[in-house]
């Protein structure tokens, strides 16, 4: 599974999109320009699209620059690979850009580079994601070489392997890394038999095993026109939009492989210590946390940033960094997901410190619980997450990610407008009850990857 940082907004405004364009010819044409268009100001003017084939889109008009950004996703991402194929959808994504139609991957190259268009593809846990951006007098023409990758992809043996190369690469690098190690081992014991305990860009073992016909299976099972939403800004208007997206994903069929069904969460709590040789050690923290269409989530998201989601500013930076000199960073964030909610964090300590650090990490987690947080801290952390929030519309892209985001997490359309309102509606009292729902340090899982010392290798 992918992982999610501090303070992470996985699918929306308050979750981190994933992925990033492969190149940028888009804007070397036009240079001397904040290409990538203004960031969010005051107020966001959405405008609900609905084509003609019964597509449906928010767009942000922004005539300041001849260019767009389009965001897809569909949902279903790699928690669609069934048992065994785990990796499907992450390898099926990369190849969508390695040839489509008449052209291999050489001529789709060529041809996205003359258009100065820019394509991405990525599978998420619960999605995948489409990104691309190209330039009003080009549109027509960048569409339609879009439309080839997601309709008509190739997947020619030669670039199967290539790509299948570049993969397990990136999974032999995983291997040598303590954290990635600690996020597997976190997954499998947080979600058995749940398609989130696969890690989503596979094992080398499946995805050396991956065929063509898999990768034929998983493109079915996740590009659907049921499953899809579409966040555009740019210079387009609600009336060229809905044609352009008929033509775009039209080819597509209405449904695809039914989604997975909620995850219960099984880790049982306790520490785990899988062995890891080197001068330090990595502990992944957590425990069942809040979804993001819960009421309480916006409390749990104030409660987090002031517990380890703040920075230096936050009560396990405090505890474990400044006073006692155990990590040079400790964070908490939260992990809503389509089928499961967690609260997780991270730090690694010397190997003779790290069973000090994560018995602070409990004591901050049941102190947290038990006494709640202070009215002055409350403050702080609306304060912050408030002022911040304008700040996450970089771009057009960005913008973009987070209006196909919030359409996934079941946000409502003004909910950029009213967002804040939300946050500093929360109450001292309030917080302080979400506090003890969410925190339970009697569930508190701790994975720890290396060889600590006063940590034996057993639950």
């Amino acid at each position: 599974m992918a992982r999610h940082p501090a303070g992470s907004d996985r699918r929306g405004c308050d979750r981190r999109g994933a992925g990033s364009f492969r190149s940028a010819p888009l804007g070397h044409r036009l240079s001397g320009a904040r290409w990538h268009a203004r960031p969010l100001r005051a107020a966001v003017a959405i405008t609900e699209v609905t084509s003609p084939g019964g597509l449906k889109a928010w767009l942000v008009e922004d005539h300041s620059l001849p260019f767009a950004a389009l965001e897809l996703r569909f949902r279903g991402g790699a928690a669609l690979d069934p048992p065994g194929k785990a990796g499907a959808a992450s390898l099926m994504a990369a190849l969508l850009e390695e040839g489509a139609g008449e052209m291999d991957s050489t001529a789709f190259l060529a041809a996205r580079q003359a258009l100065a268009a820019e394509f991405s593809f990525a599978a998420q846990n619960d999605s995948l994601s489409v990104s691309a951006r190209f330039l009003t007098e080009n549109r027509d023409a960048a569409i339609e070489l879009l439309r080839l990758a997601l309709v008509e992809p190739r997947f020619d043996t030669a670039a199967i392997e290539r790509v299948r190369s570049q993969s397990l690469a990136g999974l032999a690098r995983d291997a040598l890394d303590p954290r990635s190690i600690a996020g597997r081992v976190f997954d499998r014991l947080a979600f058995e038999d749940h398609p989130y305990a696969q890690p989503s860009d596979g094992t080398e073992e499946t995805v050396r095993a991956l065929t063509r016909e898999d990768l034929l299976a998983a493109h079915r099972a996740a590009l659907a026109r049921d499953r899809v939403y579409i966040g555009v800004v740019g210079d387009i208007t609600a009336a060229e939009l809905g044609p352009l997206l008929d033509r775009l994903l039209g080819g597509l069929p209405e449904t695809g492989a039914p989604l997975p069904q909620h995850a219960e969460i099984a880790a049982p709590g306790g520490v785990l210590v899988e062995p890891f040789a080197g001068p330090q050690s990595v502990a992944l923290f957590g425990h069942e946390g809040i979804s993001d269409n819960d009421p309480d989530f916006f409390a749990a998201y104030l409660l987090n940033r002031i517990l380890g989601g703040g920075g230096f500013s936050s009560r396990l930076m405090e505890e474990i960094r400044e006073k006692r000199g155990l990590t040079y960073g400790v964070y908490s964030y939260l992990a809503p997901m389509d089928n499961a909610a967690l609260v997780k964090g991270q730090l690694s300590s010397s190997n003779d410190t790290i069973a000090e650090a994560v018995e602070l990490v409990r004591a901050e987690w049941a102190r947290i619980a038990r006494d709640g947080v202070t009215e002055k801290e409350l403050d702080a952390a609306k304060r912050f997450v408030t002022g911040s929030f304008a700040l996450r519309f970089s771009g057009n892209g960005q913008t973009a990610r987070i209006l196909a985001g919030l359409q996934i997490s079941g946000r409502p359309i003004d909910y950029v407008n009213t967002r804040n309102d939300l946050m500093n509606a929360v109450t001292l009292e309030e917080a302080n009850r979400v506090a003890k729902r969410l925190f339970r340090p009697e569930k508190l899982q701790v994975v720890v990857v290396g060889n600590p010392v006063g940590m034996a290798p057993a639950n």
